[in-house]
């Protein structure tokens, strides 16, 4: 399939996206969009089966807009929903990983959506993840996590 270079796209870290510098408005149209879309080596691009084009992704493609548990403890099932309305449930396959701002120390959370696209947490549901945690010792260290289909998920450092 003929790659068309660059598109003139960008996701930008609250999980707008704009053409040509304007934002695309339109929901549904960003839906579709993000159904397309996939990473390689690193870059992002929109791939059809007639055509593909790179686009830039300011943070992660999606930001995860809501969080729900259901069952508790080591039971509990965390489901995920992004601002494209995919639907994530944290397990195995689908993990959270905690990054850390360099300039402020202050977390950022992702969970993986699919092929190596994450969805950036928004603060409020880290902030209700961290209300939902649990303490438990992950490689000889106490750990604030949570528990989602049968493993538990550091939610980043714990300051002593």
């Amino acid at each position: 399939m003929p790659s068309c270079g660059d598109f003139d796209m960008r996701i930008a870290s609250d999980g707008t996206w704009f053409y040509r510098g304007s934002p695309i408005g339109r929901k549904p149209l960003v839906k579709l969009f993000s159904t397309v879309l996939r990473r390689e080596n690193g870059a992002f691009w929109l791939v059809t089966p007639v055509e593909r084009g790179r686009i830039l992704v300011d943070d992660a493609p999606f930001v995860a807009v809501e969080v729900e548990a259901a069952g508790t403890g080591r039971d509990s099932r965390l489901t995920f929903r992004t601002n494209v309305d995919d639907i994530v449930t944290l397990d195995a396959t689908h993990p959270i990983r905690v990054d850390h701002d360099p300039a402020s120390g202050e977390p950022r959370p992702y969970v993986t959506v699919r092929d190596g696209l994450e969805a950036r947490i928004l603060r409020p549901v880290y902030y209700h993840l961290v209300e939902m945690g649990e303490f438990a010792e992950v490689d000889g260290a106490e750990q604030l996590g949570v528990w989602s289909c049968g493993r538990f998920f550091p939610l980043g450092r714990i300051a002593a």
